[in-house]
C-alpha cells in the first residue's frame, strides 16, 4: 500500500484481532478467485453457511481453492448443532478431519443445548480444533439480558474457545441488534467493559453496523459475517477511506 496517507495500523496476518469473517453462502470456484484476488489480503476466515457443506456441488474443490489461497474456512454453527441434536457429532468430527479443516463453530441458536453441556464440547473439540462458539439465539422473540451475555462468552472463552461470536444472523437483526438493525449499544457497552473486545468477534452483516463497531472500538475490531461482496468496501470503512469513518477522530479505541 503506498504511504499517500495517514491511516490506522492495521492488524497483519495471520491476526488474531481486526478479524475480517466471510460468509460464504455457496460460491462457485471464480467467485472464490474473484473475491481473493480483489480483497484475498483482508480476509481471514470463511465461514460456508448453515448446512450449505452438505448441499453445495462444489464442496472438495472449493475447500481445496481456500487451502491454496490460505483461507481457513469454518462449517456454519447450524450444521455442528443439527449433528449434536442426532447425537452424530463424531461422525461430523470424523469428517471434518477428512476435509482437513481445523475450526468448529459450536453455537446454540437454532437447538436448545444445556449451557453445561456446550461448555463440555467446546472443551472437548478446543483439543483438536480452533473453536468458534456463538452466543445468542436466531429467534428475535427470545431476548437475553445483557449481563446473561457476559457470563456466557466469559465461559466460552474459559472453556477454550478462540473467539466467541455475538449473534447477529445475515439479516443482522436479531441477538445484538434490535429487529430494524440497530445496535443495541448498551448490550455492547457491557459485555466490552467485562471481557476485551478483541476475544470477541461481533457479527455485522450491514455497512451501518459495520461503521458503528469500527466507530466505536477502532480499525481493528472483529467482524462477521461478512458478505464477499463488502469485504473491500469493510476494509475502507477501517481504514478511513469512506465518508463515514474520514477524519480527525472519527476512528476511537476501545478505551475512549
Amino acid at each position: 500500500m503506498p504511504e499517500l496517507l495517514d491511516l490506522p495500523d492495521r492488524s497483519a496476518k495471520p491476526r488474531e484481532h481486526g478479524i475480517t469473517h466471510v460468509l460464504d453462502r455457496g460460491l462457485s470456484l471464480s467467485e472464490v478467485d474473484g473475491m481473493v484476488e480483489v480483497a484475498g489480503a483482508f480476509i481471514d476466515v470463511v465461514k460456508l453457511g448453515w448446512g450449505t457443506a452438505l448441499a453445495t456441488g462444489n464442496l472438495k474443490p472449493k475447500l481445496a481453492r481456500y487451502r491454496e489461497h490460505g483461507l481457513p474456512v469454518v462449517l456454519g454453527g447450524t450444521l455442528t448443532e443439527l449433528a449434536i441434536g442426532q447425537d452424530r457429532l463424531d461422525r461430523l468430527i470424523e469428517w471434518l478431519r477428512e476435509l482437513e479443516i481445523g475450526m468448529i463453530e459450536i453455537s446454540d441458536g437454532t437447538i436448545t443445548i444445556p449451557h453445561e453441556r456446550k461448555l463440555e464440547l467446546i472443551h472437548r473439540c478446543a483439543a483438536e480444533f480452533r473453536v468458534l462458539s456463538e452466543v445468542g439465539s436466531k429467534d428475535d422473540t427470545r431476548i437475553m439480558a445483557p449481563y446473561r451475555w457476559v457470563e456466557l462468552i466469559g465461559q466460552e472463552l474459559e472453556a477454550g474457545a478462540w473467539k466467541v461470536i455475538a449473534e447477529a444472523r445475515e439479516s443482522g437483526n436479531v441477538g445484538i441488534f434490535r429487529h430494524d438493525g440497530e445496535v443495541r449499544m448498551g448490550l455492547i457497552d457491557e459485555i466490552a467493559h467485562a471481557v476485551a473486545p478483541e476475544r470477541v468477534l461481533f457479527e455485522a452483516p450491514r455497512k451501518e453496523q459495520q461503521v458503528w463497531f469500527v466507530r466505536r472500538f477502532g480499525a481493528n475490531v472483529n467482524l462477521g459475517n461478512v458478505f464477499p461482496s463488502d469485504v473491500l468496501s469493510l476494509e475502507t470503512i477501517r481504514l478511513g477511506l469512506r465518508s463515514d469513518t474520514a477524519g480527525a477522530g472519527a476512528i476511537v479505541s476501545a478505551d475512549e
